[in-house]
């Protein structure tokens, strides 16, 4: 232990972590920059922050304060010790209604704020599209602003008063008036007041600098006000007294079609003497799908306000008739306005890959000018981008003049980080010829301070030197930001990634097989670090769970680049630092969809554990759950099922077993089916009814051993709808389509026998050579399938998406894994596209229960949507993951987050349910895990349609 950890551990209540997973998890914001810490440190209180302070005084060791860490300049890194407010100081102290104020604690996340907001009909103006993870405290040191700044402005504008601790441990109380002002402040301003009346642009997103012009005694001498922005250089902030703003009752989106993002931009200053909420612009080449948007290249998304919301919409209409449009929509409906702001707030993350999936990066991320001067800036921007060959996809704050772009730099080269060099500075001297400022919204940090001299001037950038000076004289807090910064071309967190391509077992297709560049996806937006879902959302249910950074996709993500950097994190795949933030990976594939770059945590985990195990011993659960599939089958093969179930019924042997088994105590061993379903099959007669389109049922390990209801049901409405259901072969060589096994004579000479599995289970647990035996064998039996046109019905969600996306990344040599995910329909699918004219039967009922997260996140659920409304199951499904997971929820130390993962979204619309109500749940882990925890009964769509047709 050191002496400054020991140190600290004596002073502070909270939590100190000097740790390789802690150090490690913070070594990165949301830029492009990485610093290794000492150590972290997450305070209780003021008192905890002010003993940190003096300690990191004494050790000469500075000191960095941390809210979300979505900062995109690089300010939320440091080599000292990082406060990390997001664990203990993140209350909302009080609300005044009438007063219109609020008392927040800086780890308070801004969508907690709003929540408390609303029932008074008040909110808080600033509203960064990472709204549901960035923190107050982070907002008032980056002068946030968001998508409503142009009628409620920066979060400057909401600060009322701070609760300030200097690195020399004053506690301050700033306000107007000079209020709270540390000795030397006021003669330093009272020394420079032409220049502070001069030297500074007038634009609504000056962010750049430090904002000593709001100290001129016409202003109100703020010092609060002044503060802001100062990326937490000044002092640490430990509580703040904030504005609130009235919320309309009513809004309206008015979705605004141009040609192409410089008309937009043109048109955005237009619109702003009508009073809208917002002016976001965005154009085509961020929008995976122009669906519901209406035509043109680019939009503006300006959102009116109303009493009520015949007034909303009389005030959009009105300003798409002042706007010059290609086309136009109006949107009232509160759900569809949030679908069509999905679109916006995800772009900081979809514009981190081009349109052909090659990378781009901040670092010009967000520069201002003058409103009416956005349209010529951009062609200009355009014009730089093209003459050092680079491309972008400018988005964000058109109504303030406010850009957001990634750029396809090279940052792993030599020539591509000069090239990055170059072309900053030359757009630092485009943005201040048109009378900008280098950041509009996230601040300098280390991205832009190195340039504040083209901005201010030299002699402006020494005033700021001074009154860095006056706040912290020893440089102790965030030093190298804003002065005296780093230069903007070092500390690239992608230097220490290996240039040779890792070995790995997964192809990576959209990273190019390469594990770095799949790791390099993260970029810090921490999407998954929210601790609510929306809609159909799932993740990430992990970190909701426990609150934890290491349990967040983000976390993982940060602990497998230290993994390859091999600085922090020194033993590679043999980490135990990266298997135990893994562990309580569900892999639910939710990031795989609702991470705006598609990060996939579940293959990265099933990688890591291949290696990790590689020659290795592993946990009884791999044996005991991964190997499931064969278990079962020698079941069904001896026929001692019955014999299973007695056994498992006699609870001290049930525990014994569990125990061998690395299953947990407190689940139930699911009971086996007494008939598997290809039996069923076969006594039935085995064939296909005479008729439609022929339909390959596939009898995945659950189905068939587990819970062959689901199979005799679907069974039953594919052939209602007309269609020919069959059965894979289970021999190899000369096997028949359509038996379902193969009855020619020269077959079964020469065959051997085997049956389809789509490896899911050794998958999960890292058994990556066995998944991929059992994978070509399954091919081989689907042979004879794969030359007709069936396609391929799986019921059991989780099957299906192992097969779309599993088998062809991990068999990407084999050309048979490709066509036989292309082949691969869900049930409703099935229905939709083979029986297009069938009627389902009339249940009309209501509804209730979950998608599953790998329906969600691989396969879609746009036929199941349109299935049940057309059966009469009324009501939307949630979103989350029931936390079962297949083998995650039953593996010994899982239990309680199983358990917090249902209680999560799954649990509580199930209890609200109205009565005679469906509960829905096509995986058998969701229905087992409803029967555990709450004991209901959840049915497969299969089996609710069936009864119907009774």
């Amino acid at each position: 232990m050191t002496d400054l950890e020991a140190a600290l551990r004596r002073a502070v209540r909270g939590e100190v972590g000097f740790d390789t997973t802690s150090r490690a998890l913070t070594t990165m914001d949301a830029s492009n920059y990485r610093r290794v810490p000492l150590g972290v440190v997450a305070p209780r209180d003021a008192d905890d922050v002010a003993a940190v302070l003096e300690v990191c005084r004494e050790h000469g060791v500075p000191v960095v304060a941390r809210g979300g860490g979505t900062s995109i300049a690089g300010q939320a890194t440091g080599t000292g010790v990082v406060l990390d407010f997001t664990r203990h100081m993140n209350r909302l102290v009080g609300i005044d209604p009438q007063a219109r104020t609020a008392v927040v604690q800086p780890g308070l996340v801004l969508d907690r704020l709003q929540d408390a907001a609303a029932p008074h009909g008040l909110r808080f103006g600033p509203d960064p599209s990472t709204h549901s993870r960035c923190t107050l405290g982070g907002m008032i040191g980056n002068n946030s602003c968001g998508s409503h700044s142009v009628a409620w402005g920066t979060t400057a504008d909401s600060v009322r008063e701070l609760s300030v601790l200097t690195a020399r441990g004053r506690r301050l109380r700033l306000g107007q008036e000079w209020a709270g002002a540390p000795e030397g402040l006021r003669e330093l301003v009272d020394g420079e007041l032409a220049r502070l009346r001069t030297g500074f642009p007038d634009l609504p997103r000056r962010i750049s600098g430090y904002a000593l012009d709001a100290l001129l005694p016409e202003r109100g001498a703020d010092v609060a006000r002044s503060f802001c922005g100062s990326e937490g250089t000044l002092g640490v902030l430990t509580e703040a007294v904030v504005g609130l703003v009235e919320s309309p009752r009513a809004r309206a989106l008015a979705v605004l079609g141009y040609a192409d993002e410089a008309g937009a931009a043109e048109a955005a200053a237009g619109l702003l003497p009508l009073g809208p909420l917002t002016v976001e612009g965005m154009a085509v080449d961020l929008v995976p799908s122009t669906e519901g948007l209406p035509r043109g290249g680019a939009w503006l998304f300006v959102e009116t306000g109303g009493d009520t919301e015949a007034e909303a919409r009389t005030r959009a209409e009105a300003v798409v008739r002042a706007a010059d449009v290609v086309d136009a929509l109006v949107v009232t409906d509160p759900g569809a306005q949030r679908t069509l702001w999905r679109i916006r707030e995800d772009a900081s993350g979809t514009a981190t890959r081009m349109p052909d999936g090659s990378e781009a990066w901040p670092g010009w991320e967000d520069c201002a000018v003058p409103p009416a001067r956005l349209g010529g800036y951009l062609r200009d921007f355009r014009r730089l981008l093209t003459a050092h060959e680079l491309r972008g996809t400018p988005y964000g704050h058109f109504g303030d003049g406010c850009i957001h772009v990634r750029i396809d730099f090279d940052l792993l080269s030599e020539a591509g980080v000069a090239r990055f060099r170059r072309f900053s500075q030359e757009l630092a001297d485009v943005v201040v010829a048109h009378g900008g400022s280098l950041s509009g919204e996230h601040g300098d940090g280390q991205a832009r301070a190195e340039l504040l001299p083209r901005m201010y001037g030299a002699e402006t950038v020494a005033l700021f030197e001074r009154a860095k000076a006056v706040w912290d004289p020893d440089d102790l807090l965030n030093p190298g930001m804003l002065v005296r910064p780093a230069p903007l071309d070092a500390n690239l967190r992608f230097s220490v990634l290996p240039r040779e391509p890792v070995d790995v077992e997964f192809g990576y297709p959209s990273d190019g097989g390469d594990f770095s560049a799949a790791v390099r996806r993260c970029v810090g937006v921490a999407k998954c670090r929210t601790t609510s879902v929306s809609g159909a959302g799932v993740m990430c249910p992990s970190y909701r769970a426990t609150g934890e950074e290491a349990h967040s996709t983000r976390g993982r993500a940060r602990l497998l680049h230290e993994m390859l950097a091999g600085e922090l994190v020194t033993d590679g795949w043999r980490s135990t630092e990266v298997r135990d933030a893994l562990d309580l990976c569900l892999s639910c594939k939710g990031c795989r969809s609702d991470c705006p770059v598609e990060v996939d945590m579940a293959t990265y985990k099933a990688e890591f554990l291949h290696h990790h195990y590689a020659g290795r011993r592993r946990p009884a659960a791999h044996y005991a759950m991964g190997w499931l599939p064969v278990w079962l089958r020698w079941a069904a093969r001896t026929r001692t099922a019955p014999v299973v179930n007695a056994l498992a019924s006699v609870r001290p042997l049930a525990a014994v077993a569990k125990r061998l088994g690395g299953i947990a105590g407190e689940r139930e061993v699911p009971r086996l089916a007494g008939e598997t379903f290809s039996r069923w099959w076969r006594r039935r007669g085995g064939r296909p009814t005479e008729g439609g389109d022929l339909v390959v049922l596939w009898p995945d390990t659950f189905t068939e051993h587990l819970s062959p209801s689901v199979g005799r049901a679907a069974v039953r409405v594919l052939e209602a709808a007309g269609l020919r259901v069959a059965l894979p072969p289970t021999l190899r060589g000369g096997a028949v389509v359509g038996d379902g096994t193969s009855r020619s004579a020269l077959a079964l000479l020469t065959a051997r026998r085997g049956q389809v599995c789509c490896g899911l289970t050794y998958v999960s647990t890292g058994q990556l050579d066995r998944a991929r035996a059992v994978m070509r064998r399954t091919l081989d039996l689907m042979a004879p399938v794969l030359e007709t046109s069936a396609p391929v019905v799986v019921l059991e969600p989780s099957c299906a998406a192992a097969l779309r996306t599993d088998l062809p990344e991990l068999l990407h040599d084999d050309p048979r894994a490709a066509r036989l995910a292309a082949r691969v329909l869900t049930f409703a699918e099935a229905l939709e596209r083979h029986a297009p004219d069938w009627t389902p039967p009339q249940v009309n009922l209501p509804a209730v229960g979950q998608t599953h997260c790998h329906q969600h996140a691989v396969l879609g659920d746009a036929a199941d949507r349109r299935l049940r409304e057309s059966a009469g199951l009324a009501g939307e499904l949630s979103g989350g993951c029931c936390g079962l997971a297949g083998n995650f929820g039953f593996e010994a130390g899982h239990y309680e987050v199983s358990a917090a993962c249902a209680e999560d979204q799954l649990l509580p619309a199930v209890r609200e349910a109205p009565d005679g109500a469906v509960v829905l749940a096509d995986g058998f882990s969701c229905r087992t895990q409803l029967e555990q925890l709450a004991g209901v009964r959840g049915r497969h769509l299969a089996e609710v349609l069936a009864e119907g047709l009774e």
